[in-house]
């Protein structure tokens, strides 16, 4: 062995050793801000605000492209499909869609303001079905009414002009669960400002 791999090899167990000998109070701390400079930084940089929406329409586009698309050649009754997607959606929100948020996060509850329900827990499972259902209901009157004013347009009742196809649902799911949780934020607001004034 050359001496310039004795002295690398010397260095190297002397940093392994200092590692192992090292106890929780030697490590120093650092910022979020010096952490977050090593990050893999991508050419193509979505803001946060885009990549929460971009993830409430892909897996709220899925669950129309597996269960309604999927499904629909099975399911004739449109209050069962309906009720079927609600569910499926309300599990996927609350298995996948929210963790995924919290995952992208940089501090921890940053993006709760994104979630009607952020607290995690068998409360908050049901409550996203419910309020999955609520999205789906939405939805599928959008469709009639955008189809409705479609078809006085054009003139022809025989034919739907906007079918239902996962993009579009997707970000109607999406549109009308961020108009949701900003109606829950401005009636929190509503209320915390009375608390405010009655306690003056």
């Amino acid at each position: 062995m050359s001496k310039q791999n004795d002295k690398n090899y010397e260095l190297k167990s002397d940093a392994v050793e200092k590692l192992l000998k090292a106890e929780a109070g030697d490590v120093p701390e650092f910022s979020q801000e010096e952490l977050n400079r090593y990050r893999k930084k991508s050419r193509f940089k979505l803001s946060e605000t885009m990549k929460v929406l971009l993830l409430k329409a892909w897996f709220a586009g899925a669950v129309c492209y597996f269960i309604l698309w999927g499904l629909g050649m099975y399911i004739y009754s449109l209050i069962d499909m309906l009720f079927i997607l609600g569910v499926v959606l309300g599990m996927v929100t609350d298995l996948m869609t929210n963790n995924v948020i919290r995952f992208i996060e940089k501090n921890n509850g940053e993006n709760d303001k994104w979630l009607m329900f952020p607290k995690k827990g068998m409360a908050s499972f049901f409550l996203n079905m419910v309020y999955a259902m609520v999205l789906i209901v939405c939805v599928y009157f959008l469709y009639g009414i955008i189809n409705n004013i479609a078809v006085m347009i054009i003139g022809n009742a025989d034919k739907v002009p906007l079918g239902v196809e996962p993009v579009l649902f997707g970000v109607f799911c999406m549109g009308f669960d961020v108009l949701f949780i900003g109606c829950k934020h401005f009636l929190k607001r509503i209320i915390a400002d009375a608390k405010a004034s009655a306690g003056r």
